[in-house]
């Protein structure tokens, strides 16, 4: 890991600690994880978001000022968007992205389950997608939560990352090994 990155990782998993904390004590970790989805889907979709999250050319009072009027409008709770508004105020708002991964992470851990990203050549459907889950269950021994994406790229199959392990079924990937089979031989 880069050290900017750790940097940020580090930053971010103590902010996700006392936010994950605050809202185990207030019974409100489903709360919690309806934000994560907000702000995260927010951060795809929105480059002025990004931008804001990002570029130090805006004040410590401008970020938080958008934040504050951001949050309510994307149906964020107080508990999220004061930590968020903390984090503008303190110049640490670029860890947002790393934060987000840290308490996906601390409410998995807390549900007792386990991400799994799925990278598809084509969306899934709701049944391949339970399915999956029900194939990843048994491997890991834990309630699987899928985290799909689509890159069209891969042809066909799927590339599959549980915890520390990926298991890549591509097409691109049995072509790349094909590849390099004929250029051993040849």
């Amino acid at each position: 890991m880069s050290e900017p990155a750790s940097i940020s990782s580090g930053i971010a998993a103590r902010y996700a600690t006392a936010l994950f904390e605050i809202a185990k004590d207030a019974n409100a970790v489903a709360a919690l994880e309806g934000d994560v989805d907000k702000i995260d889907a927010v951060l795809k979709d929105s480059a002025d978001f990004r931008d804001l999250v990002a570029s130090p050319i805006y004040s410590r009072d401008e970020q938080s000022y958008a934040i504050a009027a951001i949050a309510p409008r994307i149906g964020i709770g107080l508990m999220t968007s004061n930590t968020m508004r903390l984090m503008a105020t303190k110049r640490r708002l670029f860890a947002l992205p790393q934060l987000i991964a840290q308490l996906r992470a601390l409410i998995a851990d807390y549900k007792g389950e386990i991400s799994a990203d799925v990278v598809s050549a084509r969306p899934l459907s709701d049944a391949q997608k339970a399915k999956l889950a029900a194939a990843l269950k048994a491997n890991a021994g834990k309630d699987v939560k899928i985290n799909a994406t689509v890159d069209e790229r891969l042809i066909g199959g799927l590339v599959v990352k549980l915890g520390s392990k990926m298991i890549d079924t591509s097409i691109r990937a049995r072509l790349s090994a094909l590849q390099n089979t004929m250029k051993e031989v040849g």
